[in-house]
This record gives C-alpha cells, structure tokens and sequence, in this order.
C-alpha cells in the first residue's frame, strides 16, 4: 500500500469515530510507528484530520461534537469537573469501598478522596500514579497492560475482583441510548465493572449532552445518579427523569 493509500484509509476510519491512535493504526496498516507518524503529519498539512498526542482526531463538521483524547479533555471545564468531583465525595462514606473509573471528571475526585479512610479501585493510570505518591486511602489497582489511550489499565484475561458500593465513571458523551465512548476498551471496561458495584454515579459536566461518541457503554436504565453542572438543558434534563436517573446539580440545589 502506498503513503496516499494509507493516507486516505485513516481519513476513511475517522469519518465514524473522533480518534484513532498509532499503536491502533500500526497494526491496522501493518507499517512502523515511525511511517504512521508522517503519515499523519501529511495528513493534518492537508487539513483532512488534526494531529492530537498519541495519534490523529477527526475534524468537527456538520455541528457535530466529537469526544476528545484524554490528555486534551483534561484541561476542558476544569472548575466544573472540580466542582462535581466535590459533590461526588459527599456521597462516599468513611470505610466504603469504591470504584473510580479512568476520566478526566474521576481523576478530580480520586484526589478529593486520597486521604479518606476508604478502599479505593481505579484503572486510571493517572489517578493511580497521583495516589501512590499523595494518596493514605487504601488503593488497589487494576491488573492487565497498560493502554495509553484512553490512559487505563485493562485485561480481558483478569476479571475485577473488587467489589464496590458505588461505580463512579465519566462518559465521552451522553444521549437517549446511554453512555457513549468512542474506544471499545472503555466500553468493555465499564461495562465489567458495572456488574460488581451496588451504584453506578456518572459524574459528567454539561458538554458531554452534545458530544457524539460511536459507542454506548452503558444505558441509561443502569445509571442512577449522575452529577454535572447547571449548564444542564431542560431537554437533557427532561430526558434522565424520563430514564429515572436521579440528578444532581454541583455547585446548587439537588
């Protein structure tokens, strides 16, 4: 396959899906990382998709929103994430057990809940590498190979074997159909993890309602609480009271 073959096949990939990462495409093409990499610089000179760290993201068109990579997420409504992660711990009590799940939102509240006497599971390499240097909680993490995006640690192999009062999980986008996310890992990891929790709590700020993501992870029937912010339309609210998820609005009135 020559570079402009290649070239347009990952340009073909990203018109259903907002990422695609070189480990991904070095086995999809079968060429070097190196070759991947110049193939997305052409790319992202050509302006048919954008270079993002770790790979290549597909444009916004057509006013649709796609989901991000996690490290350009992370600095996206930082104080509304602080601000959801502060409500989230007042739902954990001292000697819970709980999980985490990876996500920019959840890494906020991982901090908030470093020094409480809690059990605490994450499979987000970040918040894992934050609590062993900062954490007194108890922590223990997921086993399996650590996959650099979405920034978490999963084995198909190693089934969880924690078992937590509340899942507390973020989401890439959310619609009448659930949870969305656009990396099949994740859906596969939340999807596992959902079975060995009494509570799932998405912790999700205002943009995620108009973010496009391929894949649901989670209907909304299994969710029941999420917290986000008061930036929350009344139609994304009319539609999770119709699901019966409990809302929560930080930083006001329940």
């Amino acid at each position: 396959m020559n570079d402009l073959a290649r070239q347009r096949q990952i340009v073909e990939l990203l018109r259903d899906r907002p990422f695609a990462s070189v480990r991904e495409l070095q086995e999809r093409l079968g060429v070097s990382a190196a070759t991947v990499r110049r193939d997305i610089d052409k790319i992202d000179e050509s302006g048919d998709a954008r270079k993002v760290y770790g790979g290549v993201s597909a444009l916004e068109t057509s006013g649709a929103v796609f989901a991000r990579p996690y490290d350009e997420n992370r600095d996206l409504a930082v104080e509304a994430k602080r601000q959801i992660a502060d409500l989230a711990a007042t739902l954990v009590k001292d000697g819970d057990a709980v999980i985490v799940n990876g996500g920019s939102t959840c890494f906020h509240l991982g901090v908030k809940l470093a020094d409480r006497n809690i059990r605490l599971f994450t499979n987000s390499m970040p918040l894992a590498a934050y609590l062993g240097e900062n954490g007194s909680c108890s922590l223990t993490v997921a086993g399996g190979d650590l996959h650099r995006e979405p920034r978490v640690i999963y084995s198909s192999a190693a089934p969880t074997a924690f078992y937590g009062s509340k899942f507390f999980l973020g989401a890439q986008g959310i619609s009448a159909e659930g949870l969305l996310e656009s990396h099949p890992l994740m859906v596969r990891s939340i999807q596992e993890l959902s079975q060995t929790a009494d509570q799932i709590v998405v912790l999700a700020d205002s943009r995620k309602f108009s973010i496009h993501a391929r894949n649901v992870a989670l209907p909304l029937a299994r969710v029941g609480t999420l917290i986000t912010d008061d930036g929350l339309s009344d139609a994304a609210a009319r539609m999770l009271e119709s699901a019966g998820v409990a809302v929560r609005i930080a930083g006001g009135a329940p």
